[in-house]
């Protein structure tokens, strides 16, 4: 029999800041593969593997995405979670348009899947979970993996256009360019991804102030490889949709709506202060082309991110704003202008009366830069 832990067990499990007032993220405990190789534990197979998210969390999202972006629809079955987080962790309630258990046991809460898989698991519940039906356990539940196991251990089984194989530059992580995807997966995690926890879940100032530079700053950095990258093409490495956007797509799409106001994420916000990154973001959005398939559009819940992020263990209020949660479509194609253009036309008076002297110093930075 499963013993499931008791109130004060659970409360210890859901405590996200360390001792020091930072925030530590769990290390991912389930660490298997799909793989063809002869004698695999856990080989390809259609109907066999169950996807385990909620719409809310942006660590779901990306395998929710890539299980779209590469037509897996019909060979790994899904199942949603409600998006709020109770005290004994994701569950199926039926609410807001998600199952009232689980198809597959009837559980009402995800951390008896846990338990089933591993009677002594002793860490969080937490989502993605890739569920294999023929050994009743758990394969993965670390999303940085269950999407790179999704780019092509099912390829034998999906149409041609659709395998890695047949799509140019190498696919979606190509080997070519692997070192640089890989580097700019690190920093990207640990300043933005989880960036935006580290200064959300801080409990002393000193480290949410330290998180919020390191975040804006590196939004800086992406800001400026849009730029650069403008002429080669509307993605993060230029021409070819790849990995570094996917990883990115899921925080950024929770920005303005979410981290901006719940996290604390507040210097600036994605649409009104970093025009490049806005459009890639846009342009992902609402793009249906045979290149995403509308996988990033469908992958995002408005709703689910920002009634999801009001309960996480804070004040559980679920933010009016912003009044339009992305802009129309039609945005995409008006001319913006950038910090620098600003800069060039309004006066120094003007700018004296809307903007800080911090801010003024950012501007003249920008323009050297430029």
């Amino acid at each position: 029999m499963v013993n499931l832990p008791d109130k004060q067990e659970l409360a210890s499990i859901y405590k996200f800041q360390s001792a020091d007032g930072t925030f530590k993220r769990q290390v991912s405990s389930f660490r298997d593969h799909i793989s063809s190789e002869r004698g695999a534990k856990f080989p390809p197979e259609k109907d066999r593997y169950v996807l385990y998210i909620n719409l809310g969390c942006p660590w779901a999202s990306r395998a929710n995405l890539v299980r779209t972006l590469k037509g897996l629809e019909d060979i790994i079955q899904m199942v949603v979670m409600d998006y709020i987080l109770f005290p004994e962790g994701w569950m199926f309630t039926g609410e807001h348009g998600t199952v009232p258990e689980d198809p597959l046991y009837g559980f009402k809460k995800l951390s008896q899947l846990y338990f089933k898989a591993n009677p002594e698991y002793s860490g969080r519940y937490t989502v993605p979970v890739l569920w294999d039906k023929k050994h009743a356990t758990i394969v993965n539940n670390e999303s940085s993996e269950i999407i790179r196991m999704f780019y092509n251990a099912f390829d034998d089984l999906l149409p041609e256009p659709l395998r890695e194989s047949s799509k140019p530059n190498g696919g979606l992580l190509p080997p070519s360019l692997l070192p640089e995807i890989d580097a700019m997966n690190d920093w990207v995690y640990n300043t933005v991804n989880n960036g935006v926890y580290k200064a959300g879940f801080a409990t002393v100032q000193a480290a949410y102030e330290e998180n919020v530079i390191n975040l804006f700053n590196s939004l800086d950095r992406l800001e400026k490889i849009l730029q650069e990258k403008e002429s080669e093409g509307p993605y993060l490495f230029g021409k070819y949709l790849t990995e570094a956007d996917i990883r990115l797509f899921p925080t950024i799409a929770r920005f303005d709506v979410a981290y901006y106001t719940l996290f604390k994420c507040n210097l600036w916000m994605i649409r009104y202060h970093y025009p490049y990154l806005h459009r890639w973001y846009m342009r992902l959005y609402y793009d249906k082309n045979e290149v995403t398939r509308g996988a990033f559009g469908a992958s995002t819940n408005f709703e689910a991110i920002k009634v999801g992020y009001a309960h996480t263990p804070r004040m559980q209020i679920v933010p009016l704003g912003p009044a339009v949660e992305i802009p129309p479509e039609e945005e995409l194609n008006r001319t913006f202008i950038n910090r620098k253009d600003i800069r060039l036309l309004l006066s120094n008076e003007v700018l004296d009366m809307v903007l800080s002297k911090e801010e003024i110093a950012t501007f003249e930075y920008d323009i050297r830069e430029e």
